[in-house]
């Protein structure tokens, strides 16, 4: 899962250098939740480095792209990525071409992802005035409900304009000309001239047949403008002087490409994007359950890759066309599928972890956000994505048989712009919806409540995702697990226990200090993984000498090949885990000695690790040690002692068991 984290610069500049730094950044362009970077190079340390950084959920590589899926606060990170990675100075002379769909897949994210929260809130108000109609007919008669209402159209009438911005970016062109060619498109007087030739007007450009086709609310026809425009005004450039180039680049790129549009690209795009949706909505007319099926039970599987912008011509071309879509009614009850999947959960769970990172990942879902959602809690588990996929398809199929539609353009599909599937000459429309949406929340549910969602082995692999890789992979090798435990009890601080309560330590475990120095609380750890307790209960000393000793009698769990952290499991079954100091993973081993292998039984007070704490500090890394209980959840209780020092006597923690 990804940490909390608010230094956003921080995070920028960290996955920067991950990725190899500026030089190798071909271009970098963001979405809802992901920074989508074309690198020059890339390898699988990239990967891993950057998927391990707290604020980041995952790494996706797909259609030639590095995605870093980072949340809500992408913005703020793309924000300080692009400066510091100086993207207009990039050029795509090295870039790894890939495949044509990957280009295509690439470009549509690029174009689409920076205003899809723009087109998003207009569905939604488009969403409220429905509503507002329904329960009060006559506000559509209202000055109020007209303002609204062309407020609401105004993003997708001009729609050219803001593809214009995006794609002049994507393919390093003037902004400027590209805005205005696609202005010139969308402009009232083609409009009134594509009216009188569809009444049937004979109207012609030196000498070309026009067509009546209009470009408000179109997708494709700007694209291609602006990318041809991109090739034009590099050529111009490069044969036209200086001295005139400012004026003449300009006025040649409009002269040529708004004509080149209206006659040529425009139609021939314009009729290929409706294509494309009549193939669809052949399907959607004609077998409904099987198009239901596909669309519910494989969108969230399209989604993990991130190449879910490629179907937005698609679904425009269907409101341009007839004002409704069948695709994103589907898509609602998809995306409320991995809702009820990660609901499922939630309930199932006894980690308080999993249940916060949940709970998180459920409300961006109900803004049609579900990468929280899957890459946090369903796709980690495994089966609750595979429950969630099911039950999207059962819910799609069943809601093909009430005709779903939307009737306005919903940015974000999901449970907030259900009410985009209310009209009058579609009554069953929103009800099919609907009960799409009831089976497919709540039978991925019943599967997790009945079946379980993997939770055991999985919690194993996974507990140390906050911490650094290698830690994690010895965790998952040594069985360690990292649930949050149970709040814990200072005893010191309860001095009027009961008597049962007392009693009841008399068989627990206590555990003494492995370490000789000064104790802290765990929230004084500089690494969020330990301060937040994500990766269990504990407490952390700051070490006086470079010796590690068993604070019980046991067997060592796991090790890591950096030696700088050690698993340790008692005799009764308490796993601790002991991380000695921060980012030491990074000195490869060299200051530490270990004096146990993996499996091998030892006693209490026996030396396990030697450490040099000067050399640990010579590179600039605290020594800070967390000392951590990862198996809580299978006791009552952890108790943690009130101390300010430590020797190897002292009780740190008891579990009650």
């Amino acid at each position: 899962m990804a940490a909390s984290v608010r230094d956003y610069p921080k995070l920028a500049k960290d996955i920067l250098d991950a990725v190899g730094g500026s030089d190798n950044i071909v271009s970098a362009t963001r979405c809802a939740t992901r920074l989508r970077l074309v690198l020059k190079e890339s390898g699988p340390e990239a990967k891993e480095k950057v998927a391990a950084m707290p604020g980041v959920i995952t790494v996706v590589e797909n259609g030639g792209q590095f995605q870093v899926v980072i949340g809500q606060h992408v913005g703020e990170v793309y924000e300080s990525f692009a400066g510091l990675a100086n993207l207009d100075a990039n050029t795509e002379d090295d870039a790894p071409k890939g495949t044509i769909l990957n280009r295509i897949i690439a470009t549509m994210s690029a174009v689409f992802a920076p205003f899809v929260y723009i087109l998003a809130a207009a569905g939604i108000l488009q969403g409220l005035l429905i509503v507002a109609n329904l329960i009060y007919p006559a506000f559509g008669q209202t000055g109020t409900y007209e303002v609204f209402s062309f407020i609401s159209w105004a993003p997708f009438t001009f729609l050219p304009i803001f593809i214009a911005i995006t794609a002049s970016k994507h393919f390093k062109t003037n902004t400027f000309i590209a805005v205005a060619s696609c202005a010139a498109l969308v402009s009232p007087d083609w409009a009134g001239i594509a009216t009188r030739i569809a009444d049937g007007e004979n109207f012609r450009f030196i000498g070309i047949a026009l067509t009546e086709t209009t470009y408000t609310s179109s997708v494709l026809p700007p694209l291609f403008l602006v990318w041809i425009l991109s090739y034009l005004e590099k050529f111009l450039n490069k044969i036209m002087h200086e001295v005139i180039r400012p004026l003449f680049v300009p006025f040649l790129c409009l002269v040529i490409m708004v004509p080149l549009t209206i006659a040529l690209i425009g139609p021939l795009s314009t009729w290929g994007a409706n294509g494309i949706a009549n193939g669809y909505n052949f399907l959607a007319e004609n077998v409904p359950a099987l198009a239901g099926a596909i669309v519910g039970g494989f969108w969230q599987v399209i989604v993990i890759f991130g190449v879910h912008w490629g179907v937005t011509p698609m679904v425009l071309a269907n409101f341009e066309q007839y004002g409704r879509d069948s695709f994103q009614a589907y898509q609602t009850i998809a995306i409320v599928a991995q809702i009820g999947a990660v609901l499922g959960v939630i309930i199932k769970t006894r980690s308080q972890e999993t249940r916060k990172v949940g709970v998180s990942a459920g409300i961006t879902g109900l803004f049609g956000i579900t990468e929280p959602a899957i890459y946090g809690i369903t796709l980690k588990f495994k089966k609750p994505m595979i429950y969630g996929c099911i039950s999207g398809a059962i819910g799609a199929i069943v809601a093909s048989f009430f005709n779903p539609y939307y009737f306005a353009y919903a940015g974000l599909p999901g449970p907030l712009t259900i009410v985009n599937g209310i009209n009058e000459g579609y009554p069953t429309s929103v009800w099919g919806i609907l009960v799409g949406c009831a089976i497919s929340l709540v039978l991925p549910v019943l599967m997790i409540l009945f079946l379980g969602y993997g939770e055991d082995a999985t919690e194993k692999a996974s507990a140390f995702a906050g911490g650094d890789a290698e830690t994690g992979k010895a965790a998952a090798r040594g069985g360690v697990t990292a649930a949050t435990a149970p709040q814990t009890v200072d005893m010191q601080s309860a001095p009027d226990a009961s008597a049962t309560q007392k009693a009841l330590l008399l068989d627990d475990e206590a555990v003494l200090s492995p370490l000789k120095g000064r104790v802290l609380p765990l929230s004084e750890v500089p690494d969020e993984a330990f301060s937040t307790g994500a990766m269990g209960p504990g407490i952390a000393i700051e070490p006086e000498e470079g010796k590690l000793y068993a604070p019980f009698d046991g067997v060592v769990a796991t090790t890591t090949p950096s030696r700088h952290a050690i698993g340790l499991r008692s005799e009764s079954g308490v796993e601790l885990f002991v991380h000695v100091g921060m980012d030491t993973v990074k000195l490869k081993g060299q200051p530490f000695t270990l004096h146990a292998e993996e499996g091998q039984a030892f006693k209490k007070g026996d030396l396990l690790l030697e450490f040099d704490r000067e050399a640990i500090q010579k590179a600039g890394m605290p020594t800070i040690t967390p000392v951590l209980v990862t198996n809580a959840f299978d006791y009552k209780d952890v108790i943690i002692e009130k101390l300010t020092s430590s020797t190897l006597s002292t009780k740190l923690l008891t579990v009650v068991k």
